[in-house]
């Protein structure tokens, strides 16, 4: 019984709202609970089950740890009838907004808009429809509404105000960095404001990761379903094909997002059941591929001639090994104790860093020797924001693998250096082309 009291004044401990002293109010009266319940006859684990429950309707955040770390028998006991309270996501609403932005996504071809207009504002045409669906999902009050609304009529008109040249280095730049800046500021409709609030932030961390689970799965049934069509439509002499790469592809992509989306929402069980499977799955994977990159950054002499090719390979797999730690940090048990699969976070930790190291010193070396342009400098600021966030994993995992670090410690450097990844990409978007020109 101990044990369980420990396990659940730890988890009462991560809510940020409760005090010390709230904490140890609350320990006092489910010990109080306990006492009086052994007293009548009932064992601990019964007496235990039992106190949670009444302390449960008392405060919620005992009946939230019911609900998220016990087992069947102990939520029926816990928590009893269903909650009725809780707002399942609105199939309508998300049909709607997918709709609307699919429709947004083929106006501007119609009207005449080159491939250029796409290619810096393709998710600028979709992302905000998502923000408008978590918005109303949310009930969100007009402040939120109007802040939403102001900051990606901020982002639109300066993307589109940039006198990109077609084909530039600034202009793939722009394209690349503007649905990070659109995602996270949809996260601020999702979160509906409290950006401030690191459940909240974590939450955001593992809708994204859910959501990209489902729209890859979604992606991959629609290709299949469009090859078939095409196949069939060809088998009658009919090439529709024009009309699958005008409407049916960028009509369905638009309306995926939405549709992912409303399916992580009301679908949740199933990706937590996928999401660990699929983190020890990749994370091996990852490492090995770390691994043989390292040798060959190694092996091939002269950092600051090493081919290109190869270090956006490398930086691109540092973004991968992010996404993989996040996803892993969202979607583990933060009262579960070490295991095996820590230890490989940590080996794969430490090689990202090693491998951030060396791609810093050749960046570093190439500015040195050729000059900086923006494509280096955006790609140095990536690999210091990597680095610095690498290493601060790596160290709080060693240190939660040594037992003198809670796991809570590892989340809360997550959450607290997410903005991080948003301000770089705005410094990208708003900044670079007014720094290194148009070109």
């Amino acid at each position: 019984m101990n044990a369980g009291i420990e396990q659940w004044r730890t988890y009462v401990q991560r809510q940020s709202a409760l005090t010390a002293d709230d904490v140890e109010e609350l320990e006092a009266h489910l010990s109080d609970q306990i006492d009086d319940l052994t007293g009548m006859g009932l064992s601990d684990d019964e007496a235990f089950l039992i106190a949670v429950g009444r302390v449960g309707r008392i405060d919620e955040v005992s009946q939230e740890f019911a609900r998220e770390h016990s087992e069947r028998l102990w939520k029926q006991l816990v928590l009893g009838p269903q909650r009725t309270d809780e707002r399942r996501p609105t199939l309508a609403a998300a049909l709607v907004t997918a709709v609307a932005a699919a429709i947004a996504v083929r106006v501007p071809a119609m009207l005449g808009a080159t491939e250029d207009f796409y290619v810096v504002n393709a998710a600028l045409l979709v992302v905000p429809f998502l923000a408008g669906y978590f918005l109303w999902e949310r009930k969100a009050g007009w402040r939120l509404i109007l802040t939403v609304v102001l900051a990606f009529a901020i982002l639109v008109g300066v993307v589109n105000a940039y006198p990109l040249a077609s084909g530039g280095t600034m202009q793939a730049l722009v394209a690349i960095n503007v649905p990070v800046v659109a995602w996270f500021l949809m996260g601020l409709s999702y979160v509906a404001g409290n950006w401030r609030d690191h459940v909240k932030r974590m939450d955001f961390v593992r809708f994204t990761g859910e959501w990209i689970v489902y729209y890859a799965l979604i992606a991959l049934g629609g290709g299949v379903l469009t090859a078939l069509a095409l196949a069939g439509f060809q088998a009658v002499g009919l090439d529709a094909e024009p009309q699958v790469t005008a409407w049916v592809v960028p009509c369905g992509a638009a309306g995926a997002v939405i549709v992912a989306a409303w399916l992580v929402e009301s679908k949740q069980a199933v990706v937590e059941n996928i999401a660990p499977v699929l983190t020890a799955v990749f994370t091996p994977l990852t490492i090995l591929l770390l691994a043989a990159y390292l040798l060959a950054l190694i092996a091939g002499g002269d950092l600051v001639f090493a081919d290109r090719d190869l270090l956006i390979l490398a930086d691109l797999i540092l973004v991968l090994v992010l996404g993989l730690v996040l996803y892993s940090v969202s979607a583990r048990d933060p009262l579960q104790a070490p295991g095996w699969f820590d230890r490989l976070q940590a080996v794969l930790l430490v090689l990202a860093v090693a491998v951030d190291v060396l791609m810093l010193a050749a960046m570093s070396g190439r500015i040195l020797e050729f000059g900086a342009s923006a494509n280096k400098v955006a790609a140095l600021g990536l690999n210091v924001l990597l680095l610095v966030n690498l290493v601060g994993a790596a160290w709080l995992g060693v240190g939660f693998l040594r037992g003198v670090r809670g796991f809570f410690d590892v989340e809360r450097w997550q959450t607290a250096y997410l903005p991080a990844f948003a301000v770089w990409p705005a410094i990208i978007v708003f900044g670079f082309p007014l720094a290194f020109g148009w070109q």
